[in-house]
């Protein structure tokens, strides 16, 4: 079959077998198949959907696009951890070291900032000399030598995912789970991890915000992953307000810092713990996810685990002197405060308004060529539950653009308050285990 014959059997709703699937995507990466019907064959399957077997084959094509790292050298079961991003979602900074002092290897394939959410590799180069383009050769060697690396995806690395996410991104076509899971799946197969730990982000700041179809999206991520051989769970996190105090780069660079020092805030430990003990069951450290959340505590409170995330700076190139002495940052940007205009309790704060708010200010991009701004973002001392007095300080701003009016407002929108006490949310929701069963919420007695 030719590509416009393919493209036309999709928009019918009917199963590609996986020789049509590879004539699409190595005739695009190859320059035979030009945008128009890569776009064409795109949103037919946002459309139409596409059967596991199809996003199996799609996937397995992807990843033989390029070549991929070979990990056999480092001993033990290699772990890693994505999410589906989120607003403040700083974990992996944290979630890296704290995880490989437990004697768990951590090979960590992260992304730039994407709309609103935030990327792990626009955290860590806010600080200064932090390199993520790392060499093969270098990646399997900091995994060897510190237990975890984190590092963008080479050129070499699944090179139809890139150029197909790019695509999507500007035809409306990223929001399809198939095309979600394959481009996931992909390169975490490709980067040689053994067992992957997945944060699926439910509610507003959410990229699917129907708790619904997140939880499709966890099951179908959960079975692509256990089918591609790598030992894959889930953990469904909430994100109807931003995780933790900060967001924003360096600010967040900060707080995973305090968090790996044993002063990080409740909401954003709480997912921590959940993930790590779930990394540590799959590694083979524990035998349950709660045995593991409680071998991580120790390992925090040793200062071992800020102490490793230091060596990694240092191995990638980075000024570890700044992350241990903040005040000698080099860039900062100008502080304003938001008061509260009433006493009473937060009654939520929309973490899809904060993120577009953040994106402004400068902490990600519009546009792919946009410069990001290290020092911009948002510390916040008040979230949902906290109680409040007028004229309080809810949140400080930091920014180099001007129009602090308009920012303030877009903020302050993001706030609801309550006259009467609202409850905190809980943030691991649940899980989802290797047959895509959707488990017990992770505060729940049997697994913490």
């Amino acid at each position: 079959m030719n590509a416009v014959e393919i493209i036309s059997k999709k928009r019918e709703g009917r199963p590609l077998d996986p020789d049509e699937i590879s004539l699409m995507v190595d005739g695009y990466v190859q320059n035979r198949v030009p945008d128009y019907q890569m776009s064409a064959f795109l949103m037919a399957v946002v459309l139409r959907g596409m059967t596991p077997d199809e996003t199996l084959a799609l996937t397995r094509t992807m990843i033989a696009s390029g070549s991929s790292i070979d990990l056999s050298s480092v001993p033990g079961v290699k772990v890693d951890k994505h999410s589906t991003g989120g607003v403040g979602d700083k974990v992996s900074l944290i979630l890296a070291p704290l995880v490989a002092c437990a004697g768990v290897p951590v090979p960590m394939m992260a992304g730039r900032g994407l709309g609103h959410s935030g990327g792990t590799l626009d955290k860590l180069e806010a600080i200064p000399g932090f390199c993520t383009r790392l060499s093969k050769d270098a990646f399997v060697r900091q995994v060897l030598e510190i237990g975890c690396a984190i590092a963008g995806q080479t050129d070499d690395i699944v090179p139809a995912d890139k150029k197909m996410y790019a695509l999507r991104d500007v035809t409306g076509t990223v929001s399809s789970i198939p095309l979600i899971c394959a481009s996931i799946l992909s390169k975490k197969k490709a980067e040689g991890t053994d067992a992957l730990v997945l944060d699926v982000k439910m509610g507003k700041g959410a990229f699917l915000p129907s708790r619904g179809e997140t939880k499709l999206l966890a099951q179908s991520l959960v079975e692509l992953g256990n089918r591609l051989g790598i030992r894959t769970e889930a953990v469904l996190t909430n994100m109807d307000q931003p995780l933790g105090h900060a967001v924003g780069n360096w600010l967040e660079v900060l707080e995973a810092g305090n968090a790996l020092q044993g002063k990080g805030p409740g909401d954003l430990m709480e997912v921590v713990f959940a993930l790590g003990g779930m990394m540590l069951l799959l590694g083979g450290k524990v035998r349950t996810g709660g045995e593991g959340i409680r071998a991580l505590h120790p390992i925090l409170e040793s200062g071992q685990a800020f102490e490793k995330f230091l060596s990694m700076v240092n191995s990638q190139g980075g000024d570890a002197i700044v992350v241990e002495r903040p005040d000698r940052y080099p860039h900062s940007a100008p502080r304003f405060a938001l008061k509260s205009p009433c006493s009473g309790f937060v009654g939520g704060l929309n973490a899809l308004e904060v993120g577009q708010l953040a994106v402004m200010l400068g902490t990600g991009r519009m546009k792919q060529e946009d410069s990001v701004d290290p020092s911009a973002g948002i510390v916040f001392y008040k979230k949902t539950g906290d109680g409040v007095q007028a004229g309080e300080t809810l949140a400080d701003v930091y920014t180099h653009r001007g129009d602090i009016e308009r920012f303030s407002q877009r903020l302050m929108k993001a706030y609801s308050f309550s006259e009467t006490p609202v409850s905190k949310p809980a943030m691991a929701e649940g899980f989802v285990d290797a047959n895509g069963t959707i488990g017990i919420p992770m505060s729940n007695p049997d697994y913490s």
